[in-house]
């Protein structure tokens, strides 16, 4: 059944089913104007016409839109992506990335467009992701944080971006956490105070001491029974009342 908007190419112009080389797909409902095309404007159709044609998707790789070649790589046989690397959009490139073996994903490691950035780190083993720890876009060292072997995690500790030393600090090893006693942003001192507690017992933030009355044990608990803040002081006696 048709949806969307009017089904035209993606130029704006009239599709013509007629002269199209796929009008044999048509009878056996595979393809159909307003639902499934490979030359339509709107992504949803082009989806599902591949979805319905797989066996299509190579011979639209190098077809003039790019929604149409980014859907067609999704079906195509992975001998046929490897010259989509260098494809003018980054979608299509982002869609070869995490398509092919890892080793050709990992040349687009300094591609200009980040959605492509993060296509490859979400590809390259969790050794490999050095270099993109200090990729100059935060969503990028976000996958590398939470993707990075913990050995590498140090060197991220000052990151600019304090969701990534948020993260950073939920997966470090222990023994770095005390770095993060200074950091400037309460939330990531919180994410370092529920692995060790007694390092923040005195942080200047209640969102901080309150992460450490979840965490602490019964001699840190007692001492929070002091805090300045109600809800602190209820918290710590609430878990210390647990049996």
């Amino acid at each position: 059944m048709p949806e969307g908007p009017a089904p035209v190419d993606w130029q704006g112009d009239p599709l013509d089913c007629g002269a199209c080389r796929f009008r044999p797909r048509r009878a056996p409902g595979r393809c159909g104007p307003g639902w499934s095309c490979a030359h339509d404007r709107y992504a949803r159709r082009i989806e599902r016409f591949f979805v319905l044609n797989p066996d299509l998707a190579d011979d639209c790789l190098g077809h003039p839109y790019f929604e149409t070649r980014m859907n067609a790589a999704r079906h195509a046989s992975v001998f046929r992506l490897t010259r989509l690397l260098g494809d003018e959009d980054p979608a299509v490139r982002g869609m070869a990335v995490l398509r092919l073996p890892v080793a050709q994903a990992g040349r687009l490691m300094k591609d200009p467009d980040r959605q492509v950035r993060i296509a490859v780190a979400y590809r390259l083993a969790p050794d490999r992701l050095l270099p993109l720890a200090q990729d100059r876009d935060g969503a990028v060292r976000l996958v590398v944080a939470r993707r990075a072997e913990a050995g590498m995690l140090p060197v991220m500790i000052a990151d600019p971006d304090p969701e990534v030393r948020a993260l950073v600090a939920a997966r470090i090893a222990v023994d770095w956490l005390g770095r993060f006693r200074a950091d400037p942003d309460p939330l990531v001192r919180r994410a370092a105070a529920l692995r060790r507690p007694a390092l923040f017992l005195h942080d200047a933030d209640i969102r901080v001491r309150h992460a450490v009355a979840e965490e602490a044990g019964p001699d840190l608990l007692r001492a929070l029974l002091d805090d300045p803040e109600p809800l602190i002081r209820e918290t710590a006696a609430a878990r210390l009342a647990q049996p």
